[in-house]
């Protein structure tokens, strides 16, 4: 277990907010994710801003899962992740542009950070939830993690944690997030 430094995190999500374009706000995600997955033991970042052969597609960060028996031994040797730094929320199509990255290399599994969350009702599986079923049906996961949800994470071990919490929630109900003991609306996986 690693500590995760909340100034570090606190100083990656200021330079977004005050980023006065589109790309230095995802690159101030970017970098963060960089740095959160980095902690984990046997993850190395093996590519950033790569676009495909036909120059089609980018992928944000690129990770090599070496499957560390305590980081994230379960999940797939590469992992791809994208990154939404914007003030509301992401939606269908992002969602469907990503899982179709995902499908054109291969791969089964596939990591949505999304600052704001992701459009739609993830009881009925709406708007981008729409995609996280769509994409189980083609056999790839699509995990989404959240502002909010990084913002709470003090360690590497609450990282690896919540992501395998939400790949179990996201094979066991079509989506990552659910309903809370209460009643009240969904709410993500911890958080």
């Amino acid at each position: 277990m690693t500590a995760i430094n909340p100034e570090r995190v606190a100083a990656f999500f200021a330079a977004g907010d005050q980023a006065t374009t589109a790309a230095a706000r995802g690159r101030a995600l970017e970098d963060l994710i960089v740095y959160l997955f980095e902690l984990i033991p046997g993850i190395t970042v093996t590519a950033r801003n790569e676009l495909n052969a036909f120059a089609a597609e980018e992928i944000d960060v690129a990770f090599w899962n070496e499957g560390d028996p305590s980081g994230l031994r379960q999940f797939d040797h590469i992992l791809l992740v994208e990154c939404k730094n914007w003030s509301g929320p992401a939606g269908y199509p992002e969602l469907a542009i990503f899982q179709q990255k995902l499908a054109s290399r291969g791969r089964p599994l596939g990591i949505f950070v999304a600052a704001a969350g992701i459009t739609g009702d993830p009881a009925v599986l709406t708007a981008a939830h729409s995609v996280l079923a769509q994409a189980l049906q083609q056999g790839r996961e699509i995990i989404v993690l959240t502002r909010r949800e990084i913002e709470q994470l003090t360690d590497t071990a609450q990282l690896v944690r919540l992501l395998k919490q939400k790949r179990a929630q996201l094979a066991v109900s079509g989506t990552i997030f659910q309903a809370d003991r209460k009643g009240s609306p969904p709410v993500a996986l911890g958080t």
